[in-house]
């Protein structure tokens, strides 16, 4: 199987995250919670994590680091935690679930949302149809730092300047760009980072991250043990004992750990051209096609994250990933748990099918999945 689904997931994972995930269930227990010599261990390797995070994304300290079960539950902490009712937030028109079923189900406390219309190509534009969509009770604007769908990129950096401009806060999903975009949150001015671990940073799944660089910690979704603190009742008001309450997946950490230290090795800029290189020959062999439907121009770093996404003329995505399963091509179909981004682009009744590199994907891989979208696209015509 050629394996394209890395928006998804990564797959394979690094040598050294599955040893590191193996190594944490062999040799520690659970930390924070004794003295010996086990838990101090396990203590150890979630620091370790905690400062390469840290590092990775130049984070105001180590605290600032919470590690959270995926990106959506980084993002949801940072929308129930900080808007109440009366409150105002600006998102984008390709967001993914993660924000906008929060959003929606916040409605009913009074808080809403206007969606800033993108354009792909364009960031002034875009920058302007935000500035448009702040009002008197705008408090934050939230946004994908890239879309899961079509791979464009939002200026965040140029958003994070227009929000303090208006004395708002930030928050931006990572989750396609963590690991193929540098971001660094002492010069960007975003105020909350949530990232996913188990996509471009190569962690396990389950493992996410949320570094708060704002001045207002959300409230936490759940309260209970820390390892601190324990004779008081109260939820502890230091980071990130306030955020990360219970047993936390140590392997899963150890293993996000370790893949943030094969990012750092290998670079992101080295990473991102890479599949910069893969997924233009992507687009370049399927744009010579005439039953192939592309819908946007040819992917460059500047305004997109390696991303093709496309569909195979009189089918549906779903349909046409069947048959690319049959040629041995493992791909994303259907609208990608983002509704809005598929309204945007006039594919939410038949999706798209989504084409994502890794740094372990191959050229002759590409060129085995051109081939095989083009047997597709000839059956289908021939059907």
């Amino acid at each position: 199987m050629i394996y394209l689904d890395n928006s998804a997931t990564t797959y394979p994972k690094p040598q050294s995250v599955r040893d590191a995930c193996a190594l944490a269930l062999r040799t520690s227990a659970n930390p924070g919670r004794s003295g010996h010599e086990l838990s101090i261990r396990a203590s150890e390797e979630i620091f370790r994590a905690r400062q390469a995070a840290a590092r990775f994304f130049n984070a105001p300290s180590e605290s600032s680091v919470i590690f959270t079960l995926n990106c959506t539950t980084a993002i949801n902490t940072v929308i129930k935690g900080l808007l109440k009712n009366g409150d105002h937030v600006v998102v984008s028109e390709l967001e993914h679930n993660a924000v906008m079923r929060p959003l929606e189900r916040m409605k009913a406390q009074g808080v809403s949302y206007t969606a800033a219309k993108v354009f792909a190509g364009d960031n002034d534009r875009t920058v302007d149809s935000f500035r448009q969509a702040i009002n008197m009770r705008t408090k934050m604007i939230i946004c994908t730092h890239a879309s899961n769908v079509w791979g464009i990129r939002l200026p965040v950096e140029r958003l994070a300047a227009l929000a303090h401009e208006y004395g708002l806060t930030i928050a931006v999903d990572a989750a396609q760009s963590a690991g193929v975009l540098p971001i660094d949150l002492m010069d960007s001015g975003i105020d909350y980072l949530c990232a996913a671990g188990h996509k471009g940073l190569y962690g396990p799944m389950a493992t996410g991250i949320l570094v708060v660089a704002g001045d207002k910690i959300p409230e936490p979704l759940t309260e209970g043990g820390t390892g601190s603190y324990s004779v008081s009742f109260e939820q502890p008001s230091e980071l990130p004992d306030r955020l990360e309450s219970g047993t936390p997946d140590l392997s899963g950490i150890a293993g996000l750990r370790a893949g943030i230290e094969f990012v750092s090795r290998k670079g992101t800029d080295k990473i991102s051209a890479h599949e910069f290189m893969l997924i233009k020959r992507m687009y370049r062999g399927l744009e010579q096609d005439k039953n192939i439907i592309l819908y946007l121009p040819e992917p460059e770093p500047v305004h997109y994250v390696p991303i093709v996404s496309f569909n195979i003329k009189n089918t549906d995505s779903e349909t046409a990933a069947k048959l690319l399963n049959r040629y041995g091509i493992a791909v994303r179909a259907g609208l990608h748990c983002s509704p809005a981004a598929h309204r945007a682009f006039d594919t939410a009744e038949k999706g798209a099918i989504r084409i994502s590199p890794s740094a372990f994907t191959s050229v002759r891989d590409i060129d085995n999945a051109i081939s095989a979208v083009r047997k597709a696209a000839r059956e289908v015509s021939k059907a």
